[in-house]
């Protein structure tokens, strides 16, 4: 029987993604193009894969057991066509990476340009967002993610800052109004401006000075989504609406300009810097070991990871 190849990848992808509208974001192609290899490759088998509705598609029976074989062998053509990549002068493909926002914003930047013009027959799709995805379910090659977000049997290479940090910030004018904190436990009695993950979980605001952490339950008048919504929550900082916690570096450009003050400066926790992780199972593909190596020599750092040695994961 004669199936295309690019049907099946559809069905992968919509299956996958739950939906012929995610599907279609993630593999940059259009839902009616997907729903109408997904209809092909059903009448070419003569089974219903997947059950729709108006609310959401789910792979029936039939075709739960066509995605548990289909993913290894698809693997498998993938790494066969990548080996003709060893016989071009340079690194072809496309390269998918999954990043968190903040990465996007403050990693990637100093990279990407760079990497492009290195490599001008390499393709980057980047998909940002802070939900704690499968990269290859999400029809990826790797992901950006911190040390306690990292999957089991990832291998994990340092990429961007080693060392970061969180930093609580406020207009000048809301600290003239509201008074100066002296102690984290201070913003009990401010408008803090909060965040909140895709899963549902709250961002924690944790100091740490002298070997003493303190975690603070923050209240306010605004509640952002992380990452999408966040420079809402910074403009209404600058506005002086209340204080903001957020990456140092993403605040930085406005304690330079003077439009946020820092607060409890002294208090501010460090943390390690992000991962680029991929799967350590499979050949890697010839333009996501060109990003590794060239995140390896441009980017040197004496804490970098092996290859060859998987890193644990610790959940997320």
């Amino acid at each position: 029987m004669k199936v295309d190849l690019n049907d099946l990848h559809a069905f992968m992808a919509v299956a996958r993604a739950g939906g012929f509208r995610d599907g279609a974001r993630l593999t940059g192609a259009s839902a009616s193009g997907l729903s109408e290899a997904v209809s092909r490759l059903e009448a070419r088998l003569g089974v219903r894969l997947l059950n729709r509705t108006t609310r959401s598609v789910a792979a029936t029976e039939a075709g739960e057991r066509l995605l548990e074989r289909l993913g290894p062998a698809m693997n498998e053509v993938e790494a066969a066509l990548d080996v003709v990549n060893g016989f071009r002068a340079r690194p072809a493909g496309t390269l998918r990476l999954n990043v968190p926002v903040s990465a996007a914003r403050l990693v990637l930047p100093a990279i990407v340009p760079d990497f492009l013009a290195a490599f001008p027959d390499i393709r980057l799709e980047v998909i940002a967002e802070d939900s704690f995805v499968d990269v290859l379910a999400a029809g990826c090659d790797a992901g950006i993610r911190y040390d306690e977000r990292l999957e089991q049997d990832m291998i994990a290479v340092p990429i961007g800052p080693r060392t970061q940090r969180f930093a609580a910030a406020a207009a000048p004018a809301y600290l003239d109004r509201r008074g100066r904190p002296e102690h984290p436990r201070d913003l009990l009695h401010h408008a803090c401006l909060r965040g909140r993950f895709s899963s549902g979980a709250m961002t924690a605001w944790e100091f740490e000075r002298d070997g003493e952490i303190v975690n603070v339950d923050t209240t306010g008048p605004l509640l952002v989504s992380v990452g999408a919504a966040t420079d809402l929550a910074v403009d209404a900082a600058i506005a002086g609406t209340g204080i903001i916690y957020l990456f140092e570096d993403w605040l930085r450009p406005y304690f330079l300009s003077g439009a946020l003050e820092p607060v409890l400066e002294p208090w501010w926790q460090r943390f390690s810097g992000p991962f680029l992780y991929y799967p350590g199972r499979r050949l890697v593909p010839a333009p996501l070991r060109a990003f590794i190596d060239f995140v390896k020599t441009s980017r040197p750092s004496p804490t970098s990871t092996e290859d060859s040695h998987p890193r644990p994961g610790k959940g997320g």
